[in-house]
């Protein structure tokens, strides 16, 4: 069985990041003189200034730390940073790239991290994973942490584009296809299920899947949303992999990543959305049922909006597999033939 943790607080509620220290106070007594360090990006310094400047008042030892890039390098480059100041408290303050640089640099380090997402776009912001770029291949995951606390601002949340809580929704939608996948490989003999894990990861996409309100910056939304990515991500830490929020649709999403990159501009999330369409089809599900998510929400509207051709369609579900050779999948198993994918392409052009 696997050892697992969870975050001491999951708190959702409008100005949550003006009172980061008071939340956290009863975890960590006296925390804000701990020597801390704030994680984050140019640009969002730029826009969230005053609340990175809350942040920095109320921790009066902290100091703040500005990545380039989302990097292995990067994120041991933090962490050397962490450990040869004394630094024990991380706050990773951003959308996914910042909190996986942060969540990773604080599992080297051994500090503890809280986590202050400033988008909803995938899992990250829960997940004992971090998605970072490699020399050799577009971004690589690596096992790390989960935060010891997750604070969601709405005010915050709903000031972010509709693009970004779209790509949240399709990550959560992902699920539908890998559980699938992660059954299939247990059926093989390929993998153990963890019935918790499965059972929470399929409670975040029923949670997404079955809801009737549909305005998503209304605070209702921007709570339940929240919920279903932290219980994706608390999936994954439950199940010691990334099988419950990952299957064949992730793989397609690797393989645009890591080959089409120059030619492809689509958020994590809505990719393996397409994805989980495709995978669908592959898995004999009930397509409908993914049919109405993407379209009630609008997820997306056809792949070519994201420079997605049917030639790169084809290739990318061809080459999906082996981006992570280990993982079985419907992959292994289904006609990925060009006449077919091409056919999945055209139908997928006229949703």
């Amino acid at each position: 069985m696997n050892n697992f943790r969870l975050p001491y607080h999951l708190v959702i509620e409008e100005g949550v990041f003006y009172k980061v220290n008071e939340v956290m106070e009863d975890v960590f007594p006296g925390i804000n003189q701990r020597k801390t360090i704030i994680v984050t990006e140019e640009n969002l310094k730029s826009i969230f200034g005053k609340i990175i400047d809350g942040i920095r008042e109320d921790f009066v030892n902290s100091e703040i730390y500005l990545i380039q890039s989302a990097t292995y390098d990067e994120a041991v480059k933090l962490a050397k940073y962490i450990t040869m100041n004394d630094i024990n408290l991380v706050i990773g303050f951003g959308g996914g790239t910042v909190l996986d640089l942060a969540k990773f640099a604080a599992f080297v380090s051994k500090a503890n991290l809280i986590s202050l997402p400033t988008t909803l776009s995938n899992d990250s912001l829960a997940s004992p994973v971090a998605v970072l770029g490699t020399q050799g291949r577009a971004r690589k995951t690596f096992k790390c942490t989960i935060p010891d606390a997750i604070l969601v601002d709405v005010d915050v949340i709903t000031s972010a584009p509709d693009r970004q809580l779209l790509a949240g929704i399709g990550d959560t939608i992902s699920k539908y296809t890998a559980l699938n996948d992660w059954k299939l490989a247990f059926s093989k003999g390929r993998e153990r299920v963890d019935d918790f894990a499965y059972m929470m990861s399929k409670m975040a996409f029923n949670s997404i899947c079955y809801n009737d309100s549909k305005e998503l910056k209304s605070k209702d939304f921007i709570k339940r949303l929240t919920q279903a990515l932290v219980m994706g991500g608390l999936a994954m830490e439950i199940a010691g992999s990334s099988r419950p929020s990952s299957g064949s649709e992730h793989l397609f999403c690797h393989a645009l990543e890591e080959n089409f990159s120059e030619h492809v501009n689509v958020p994590h999330g809505i990719a393996v959305a397409i994805g989980s369409y495709g995978a669908c089809v592959f898995q004999n599900r009930n397509i409908e049922k993914i049919t109405r998510v993407i379209k009630e929400y609008g997820v997306f509207n056809k792949p070519s909006d994201y420079g997605i051709t049917k030639e790169i369609f084809v290739l990318a579900w061809q080459q999906a597999a082996a981006t992570r050779a280990d993982r079985y999948t419907i992959l292994n198993e289904t006609d990925l033939s060009d006449e077919r994918l091409k056919s999945l392409y055209d139908l997928m052009e006229n949703l």
